[in-house]
């Protein structure tokens, strides 16, 4: 197959720094330390005291449970991280945060060199590993809500809630296509259409601040602000059957058309790092893929950040992992990775490295340029200067702007997809003033439910995980206490029959999930809340509000229900979906996805040959709101 190289003027422009041959600035310090000095000349001079060893440990980053003192002096590790519910202590403390990485930190200052170390967490709705965080809505629902300026003051208020723990590095946004719903991961994705993805990248001026017009290299604002890492390059979201890191079969020009469009918008708007993909491109593992990673993405695009691995990235190389850890390295490396999410077997790592680099195997010019482009980064996120956590920022987390503007992505990523049974009248907005109503569901009065996966922990879980308002909590704020509001979590088959209800509303939808464990060939709601949906609509008027983390099968149910509104996984702040059904605001949510009839038609997108839904991609009604004041 040919490959071709894409070319674009706006990505082929350059950074240009002022170069000085001195290594002391004109206080007598290294020039590295100077703040006054340009940033291409600290790295020249600190690159240049460096042992191999040194620049080994900055390209090798580690789970924060191997962590401490003695390895990152040993190692001279230049980066730690926090894997999915990666924590200090349960329910931990911005001040616990803070005290760790400010530990950890110290040890990597009192090494030879003092280069700081740069902390990564998956910031991916929100700082969702952290108790009492405000929890956005998955990038599904923001795809919904079309609002770019939207996103941007979410990634603002993450970058602020990032730091605030002492974080200085988020492993977000996805810019994946996600062209399949099957796929575990598609809830991280804004759209299947890249145009709405594209559009989306402005998180990255929020997490990082805007870089100025023609900048081609890393940048972040300020020390308030967080490094972004684009992900996953490129690809992971056109696999076979939409299944977790598997082949994306497509051509260039598709690849490039579909899924490397985003990238193009991250690397124009300052992206510090990128990480690549589990996933193959037409059987080539992405993490061995040197055309892509460094031909194409730093070499046609000018990307000038780092290139990460993901968690185990190299070791996946081979099938089974780890089969050849020699040769996944030598591959790695050599394709144009610059930082290795090792995250656990750092010595064998770090050996291995260095003795295919002093065996001639690796160059030392593919070294100091992975070195480089970390070090650029950490000069542009402050590192050197403020290498210790803000106390003051503590407050940030949770605080009630951030609750307000989650709040407001809630009810912009709302769809009405159903308001009227049989061509009869519209059920929403609901009574406010209804003297006696239903909610039934487990997912109305569950915070953990409500939020999905990658919160508190990797793959989430139901229960009161961490602090928010519930639906149900929304709902009863919304009537007041003038209105009985009857809820079952799980009723039984007559429960909402000749009890005087004058309307339901019914939550359900999909327990949490992550990654491979998300995969799912039949997305169908789970069997309990067919049931409740069944026997509660054939009983009263309903609402059907469905928590999901992408279209599922309903067809089949929609002639039970009134009215019908996909929530996808709306975060901690419930109370922005009783702000629109009760008529506060009119819906204004589109479908990022294409709703498909049956899982026979997958994979379905917008401009395909042969396009049937049952929701067009784009839809999304309105209530009218006018016709009601």
């Amino acid at each position: 197959m040919e490959q071709k190289l894409i070319i674009s003027n706006t990505m082929v422009m350059s950074i240009t720094h002022c170069c000085l041959a001195t290594t002391t600035s004109t206080e007598g310090t290294f020039v590295y330390k100077d703040p006054e000095q340009p940033i291409a000349l600290r790295v020249k001079d600190l690159l240049s005291r460096m042992t191999l060893e040194e620049k080994i440990g900055q390209m090798t980053q580690i789970e924060r449970e191997v962590s401490n003192s003695s390895v990152i002096q040993r190692y001279h590790i230049g980066s730690i991280l926090s894997g999915g519910g990666s924590v200090p202590a349960p329910k931990a403390t911005p001040e616990l945060w803070d005290n760790m990485i400010d530990d950890f930190q110290r040890a990597a200052l009192n090494t030879r060199l003092g280069i700081p170390l740069l902390y990564g967490i998956d910031a991916v709705h929100g700082n969702n590993n952290v108790y009492r965080a405000t929890i956005f809505p998955h990038n599904v629902g923001l795809g919904a809500t079309r609002d770019p300026i939207l996103v941007e003051k979410i990634g603002a208020a993450t970058a602020l809630e990032v730091r605030a723990t002492g974080i200085q590095y988020a492993f977000a946004p996805c810019v994946a296509v996600c062209r399949d719903p099957r796929w575990g991961r598609c809830y991280e994705s804004y759209s299947e259409d890249p145009e709405v993805v594209r559009t989306m990248t402005t998180i990255i001026d929020g997490l990082q601040g805007r870089a100025p017009a023609g900048w081609k290299g890393p940048y972040v604002q300020s020390s308030n602000k967080v490094a972004a890492c684009a992900k996953h390059f490129v690809g992971d979201g056109g696999t076979r059957m939409g299944i977790n890191e598997n082949d994306t079969v497509i051509s260039y020009d598709g690849l490039v058309s579909i899924h490397m469009r985003p990238y193009f918008d991250a690397v124009t708007r300052g992206v510090s790092s990128i990480m690549a993909s589990y996933s193959s491109w037409n059987g080539v593992k992405m993490h061995a893929n040197r055309f892509l990673l460094t031909d194409v993405l730093k070499g046609q695009l000018g990307f000038k950040g780092f290139i990460i691995s993901d968690w185990q990235g190299i070791d996946r190389i081979t099938s089974p992992p780890d089969a050849n850890y020699t040769f996944s390295i030598l591959a790695g490396i050599h394709a144009g990775i610059d930082m290795v999410m090792v995250p656990y077997m750092y010595e064998q790592f770090i050996s291995n490295l260095t003795y295919e680099v002093k065996n001639g195997n690796i160059p030392m010019s593919r070294i100091d340029d992975a070195v480089a482009r970390i070090l650029q980064v950490k000069f542009e996120t402050g590192l050197f200067e403020h290498p210790y956590a803000n106390k003051e920022l503590k407050s940030f987390i949770g605080q009630q702007a951030h609750r307000s503007l989650a709040r407001e992505a809630v009810r912009k990523s709302l769809v009405l997809l159903k308001n009227g049974k049989n061509g009869g009248s519209q059920l929403l907005p609901l009574n406010r003033d209804a003297k006696k109503v239903l909610v039934v569901g487990a997912h109305a009065n569950d915070i953990g439910l409500q939020c999905g996966g990658w919160t508190i922990s990797w793959h989430g879980k139901a229960g009161n995980t961490t602090h928010g308002t519930t639906i149900l909590e929304g709902i009863k704020e919304a009537m007041g206490d003038s209105s009985e509001i009857v809820y079952a979590a799980r009723p039984d088959k007559d429960f909402a029959k000749g009890r005087g209800f004058e309307y339901a509303i019914v939550v359900i939808g999909e327990s949490p999930y992550s990654e491979t464990q998300g995969d799912n060939q039949n997305l169908t709601i789970p069997s309990q809340g067919i049931e409740i949906l069944e026997n509660t609509c054939r009983a009263v008027k309903c609402l059907v509000i469905l928590i999901s983390g992408r279209p599922l099968v309903v067809e089949p149910y929609l002639q039970y229900v009134d009215a019908f509104v996909s929530a996808w996984l709306p975060g901690t702040e419930g109370n922005g979906i009783a702000d629109v059904v009760f008529g506060d605001y009119d819906f204004v949510g589109k479908l990022p996805r294409t709703w498909f009839r049956s899982v026979a038609q997958l994979p379905l997108n917008i401009g395909d040959k042969h396009y049937d839904p049952l929701f067009p991609f784009g839809f999304g009604l309105k209530m009218g709101l006018e016709k009601h004041k």
